[in-house]
């Protein structure tokens, strides 16, 4: 249960500034009483004492600063928040997931047309699996998150965001893989466990039959397609980072069962989105209609 609101810094505040009890009923349009009364379920509430009275003055015990540190910031952000409601500007900090593969190649546009039209919204982005990333939203360490399918969504909200292209890629003198069973000993090169084009991979090679002689476990796509090039084993990647990999031209690529071609990337959020999400949300291209191409 939450010790606090708003109108309970706010009176405790308005003590504070006025100086004691008296001219802050006034200011608040209160009878002194009902200021008192307020204050003392406040500090029963917190179990701590916000003042200690010297004479006939109120002084701020330790407790008291420290609530009242907390204190200015909330109630600064309401009243940060109620300009917004009324200016329509929107403001703010948006923290976002995002898998590497989203980050390099489909965000950058998105993000700068969205500073470009709000430069009162600061960003964060982390990267990371799809796995991790839905761990950083549950714990509240992100407010949103590009991810990939499949998604099981729960109580998750979310809209589509990206269509991806995946392709195999396999060192230029190496044989191509013609189907699953041919991945059979080799070595796989994906993200470390979390990442869905990595789930992708073993099913493909499951279906077939196929036990790969050993995963590497690599934490880039620049790290991926360097050591596909250099012969270490094969990978899927989306077509898209491929194109911009400094080392791109330097691999063969292989197209996937229709089946497994085409991934689509997710914005998802918990509960209601900030005004920032909604004004990203709206900048997202729409995702391409998925190609209905024969196996």
């Amino acid at each position: 249960m939450r010790m606090m609101d708003l109108d309970d810094l706010h009176i405790f505040r308005c003590v504070v500034r006025e100086g004691g009890v008296t001219r802050a009923a006034s200011q608040l349009h209160r009878v002194p009483s009902n200021v008192t009364t307020r204050i003392k379920q406040f500090e029963e509430r917190l179990g701590l004492a916000l003042f200690q009275r010297q004479g006939r003055r109120l002084v701020l015990t330790d407790a008291g600063r420290t609530v009242l540190g907390h204190a200015e910031r909330l109630l600064q952000m309401a009243d940060l928040a109620e300009q917004e409601l009324r200016s329509g500007v929107v403001r703010g900090a948006l923290r976002l997931g995002s898998l590497e593969s989203a980050a390099g190649a489909r965000l950058p546009p998105v993000l700068s047309a969205f500073h470009a039209r709000y430069p009162e919204v600061s960003i964060e982005l982390q990267t990371g699996t799809s796995t991790a990333l839905l761990r950083r939203l549950e714990r509240f360490e992100v407010e949103a998150a590009f991810v990939s399918e499949p998604l099981e969504k729960g109580r998750l909200r979310s809209v589509p965001a990206f269509d991806e292209e995946l392709v195999l890629i396999t060192a230029k003198q190496a044989p191509a893989p013609r189907r699953a069973a041919d991945l059979d000993g080799r070595t796989l090169l994906a993200f470390p466990h979390g990442c869905s084009y990595r789930r992708r991979l073993l099913e493909w090679a499951a279906e077939g039959g196929a036990s790969p002689g050993r995963i590497l476990d690599l934490g880039s796509y620049h790290a991926i397609v360097a050591c596909v090039a250099a012969g270490a084993g094969v990978a899927i990647v989306p077509a898209e980072v491929l194109d911009q990999a400094v080392l791109g031209s330097s691999v063969q690529r292989h197209p996937l069962p229709a089946r497994l071609r085409v991934n689509r990337t997710h914005l998802v959020w918990q509960g209601e989105a900030s005004a920032p999400l909604r004004a990203l949300m709206e900048m997202l291209p729409p995702p391409r209609a998925r190609r209905r191409t024969a196996a």
